[in-house]
């Protein structure tokens, strides 16, 4: 298995890295020491969140990127290829959905989130999927979530459906890549601590907690340290696993 030289600083992109989750995946990735180019279809925030990283533009950069274009996810390859010779790390982080009953979603939304979120997966994998390949080593990470394995609906069945979508391509392309030095693994977090969790909760906060064993929201902090680790090359034996982040709500 090729890995690259203790010397060489690894390049990771982080797709919806400007905004929510994304934003502590970034902070993570960079303090662990990569070179992270925080990608988002509005680069205001990305550049916002680059400066405050590293002003020279170094280590921490930015890239314009539609999700739900698969010749996007090729266009910041190549911009990454041509100014530093390769890319190591892939972290599938972008998703949307509405809160919306079963019996709402209309065919039109449930595709464009099934797109998003499941689609933009599929199209990273499978793009940078090939330059890793090539060279021989790299790491996929896929942020799945718990609605994807429990069916839960609280956040809408267009986006259970996508992440639980996201688990099976994790599996596939883990088979497809791993004698080429190439992981792919997913983590399924569980309702975090974030300012939007808490206002979707809103007054159903309590009883939300007393559903979770562990008697809390989860950190943030915690998903992205994870992230972290399963993009090191410390993680080469962990392979097609899904990582569960949920405070006890689903055991297996």
């Amino acid at each position: 298995m090729s890995v690259p030289l203790p010397d060489k600083i690894q390049t990771v992109v982080v797709t919806g890295g400007a905004r929510g989750l994304g934003v502590h995946i970034v902070r993570a990735l960079h303090k662990a020491g990569f070179r992270v180019v925080i990608t988002d279809i509005d680069t205001g925030p990305a550049e916002a969140l680059a400066s405050e990283l590293d002003l020279a533009g170094e280590t921490a950069v930015t890239a314009t990127l539609d999700v739900t274009k698969p010749e996007d996810f090729q266009g910041v390859l190549d911009k990454i290829v041509a100014r530093w010779g390769s890319c190591e790390v892939l972290v599938n982080n972008a998703a949307r959905t509405a809160v919306q009953g079963v019996f709402d979603i209309d065919p039109a939304h449930f595709n464009a989130v099934m797109t998003t979120n499941a689609g933009s997966v599929f199209a990273g994998c499978q793009i940078f999927g090939r330059h890793f390949r090539e060279r021989g080593y790299g790491r996929i990470v896929n942020l799945a979530s718990l609605a994807g394995q429990n069916g839960g609906t609280a956040t809408g069945a267009h986006y259970a459906a996508s992440k639980g979508a996201i688990l099976t391509l994790t599996k596939i392309f883990a088979r497809e890549l791993a004698a080429d030095g190439v992981t792919c693994n997913a983590i399924a977090p569980g309702p975090l601590d974030t300012p939007m969790v808490r206002e979707v909760l809103g007054d159903s906060l309590d009883k939300a907690l007393a559903n979770i064993p562990v008697g809390q929201l989860g950190s943030p902090e915690l998903v992205a340290q994870m992230v972290s680790f399963l993009a090191s090359p410390q993680a080469a034996f962990v392979n097609g696993a899904c990582w569960d982040v949920n405070g006890g709500i689903y055991m297996r």
